[in-house]
């Protein structure tokens, strides 16, 4: 395999985590949202601190696939032969 086949490949997985973690950020504020309805405090900050780290986690991850977008399109520019 060579190097840009790997990169694009990394780059899928961290775009499979990114709509991963998406998802599960939607899926908190839902019950985030049910919670505070429900006036459980404890239990929706609960779930409001997990949000935060979530949120954090998909800020690095986004990072992360941004410099891989990078890697990649260096990567193919040196692949293709000059005009």
């Amino acid at each position: 395999m060579d190097r840009f086949d790997q990169l694009v490949r990394e780059q899928l997985e961290t775009m499979e985590q990114l709509l991963f973690l998406q998802s599960e950020i939607e899926r908190c504020k839902i019950l985030e949202a049910e919670l505070s309805a429900l006036q459980h405090e404890t239990k929706r900050q609960a779930v409001h601190d997990e949000i935060e780290h979530m949120k954090q986690q998909l800020a690095e991850i986004q990072r992360l696939f941004e410099q891989q977008t990078e890697k990649v399109i260096r990567s193919y520019q040196c692949k293709e032969p000059s005009l």
